[in-house]
């Protein structure tokens, strides 16, 4: 359980770096990137509960990006 939780962090963590990237956005500090695509994990798995996919890996990290390039969005247009 705890092995799965770590595992799931760090995924999140990569995503946000990934959605950072994809987003062109500047690197604005590793830990900001971290908690977004922790943050945007959640949301793309919730997304993706709500329509029914994210059952392997693949697709959880799929869903995990595009979360944390929602959540990356909704903090630029917030934060103006």
């Amino acid at each position: 359980m705890l092995i799965h939780l770590l595992v799931s962090l760090c995924i999140g963590a990569l995503c946000g770096f990934a959605a950072n990237k994809i987003m062109n956005g500047s690197s604005k500090g590793f830990l900001r990137n971290a908690l977004l695509g922790i943050v945007g994990g959640l949301v793309g798995g919730f997304i993706g509960n709500l329509i029914g996919i994210g059952d392997g890996w693949i697709s959880s990290v799929i869903l995990a990006i595009g979360g944390s390039c929602l959540v990356v969005w909704l903090v630029r247009k917030l934060g103006k």
